[in-house]
């Protein structure tokens, strides 16, 4: 059976598990307060040019959310977002759950506007009545979207505009940050990122970890007591230096960044051989998850021979397919992908 239902199905890369096995009966200090954690948060700040940036590490993706948008919201806050968003469809509730209200915006690509931002909150202040109403506190985006689709540079520095002249910490959810930068055609850096927000978070679980994020705290004015908020919500790591290990390796020669690339170069394989053989591809996504329309026969007949993820159906007979590429994926498993259809 091949398998592309998601970027989080292999353990970890071979340089990280080298690394675990050659220091796994070595003794330090846990939390985080280790020698190896100090160095990833150094390598992550030469990486995105931000020498005062605070850097944290957590256990997942759904906690480093959860943590983040509970530590910058206030009680009557909510936080804003595209209706698609990933911490309003796919974290059951994660948010809610912390006490505070998710605020979606419409979107045609996973992406949400500028202008549309600054509407809610000028329709907010307006409101006569908007002491009883949830206040919209910060904004959320991802880095891919969740439907694979990228802002551009000219998006992030409107957005980033707006939020600042409305006192609206943008955080950037970056579970497939290096899936994002490495994709064709993009024109925003990693240390574009952190110029442009005031937190974001860098995935390893999707890219080559074994698990855990790096979040990066850019405006040093929020998240001034986030460590016991960590522990609060369960994501911090006792064993501190498995996270600290993980991504002092990713970031040093640039591993994260080749290992992305190995993606999304698969995943345009894997795109261009779908329409080739006349497959629908459902909307653009130039990173590593790919999205096309198939009928219900043709996706039992795949499934017999491959596993991916159906996305949503249009119809009683079509449905959005995702197919999904990671840093390990080989050409030879394009291949045998492209031979099933």
């Amino acid at each position: 059976m091949l398998h592309f239902d998601t970027d989080y199905m292999r353990g970890a890369c071979p340089e990280i598990i080298k690394r675990i096995c050659e220091t796994n009966l070595e003794q330090t200090v846990g939390y985080g307060l280790d020698e190896y954690t100090q160095r990833a948060k150094e390598a992550i700040r030469q990486t995105i040019g931000r020498d005062d940036a605070e850097i944290h590490f957590l256990v997942g993706g759904t906690q480093t959310n959860a943590t983040v948008i509970d530590g910058v919201l206030g009680k009557f806050e909510g936080v804003l977002c595209a209706e698609t968003a990933h911490i309003n469809v796919h974290e059951a509730g994660a948010i809610e759950a912390s006490g505070h209200k998710v605020l979606t915006l419409p979107t045609e690509d996973g992406k949400i506007k500028a202008e549309d931002v600054e509407k809610c909150v000028r329709d907010f202040n307006r409101d006569e009545s908007r002491d009883h109403i949830v206040a919209p506190g910060m904004v959320y985006i991802s880095f891919p979207t969740e439907t694979g689709s990228l802002y551009t540079l000219k998006e992030l520095e409107d957005l980033h505009r707006v939020c600042s002249n409305n006192s609206l910490p943008l955080y950037i959810d970056g579970a497939r940050l290096g899936y994002g930068i490495m994709a064709r055609g993009n024109d925003v850096s990693i240390k574009d990122i952190a110029r442009l927000c005031d937190i974001f978070y860098i995935g390893g679980t999707k890219v080559g970890a074994l698990f855990g994020e790096a979040v990066v705290v850019c405006n040093n004015n929020l998240l001034k007591h986030f460590f016991p908020l960590i522990k609060q919500h369960g994501a911090l790591l006792a064993k501190g230096r498995l996270l600290g290990l993980q991504f002092e390796t990713l970031f040093t020669d640039n591993l994260y960044f080749k290992l992305s690339n190995n993606a999304t170069e698969r995943a345009m394989e894997l795109r261009e051989a779908f329409v080739a053989k006349g497959y629908e591809p459902y909307g653009f996504s130039p990173s590593n998850q790919q999205f096309f329309v198939m009928s219900k026969e043709e996706i039992n007949t795949l499934k017999s021979k491959v596993s991916f993820e159906i996305w949503a159906w249009e119809d009683d007979n079509r449905a959005v397919v995702r197919f999904v590429t990671d840093w390990a994926t080989s050409k030879q498993e394009v291949m045998q992908l492209i031979d099933c259809l």
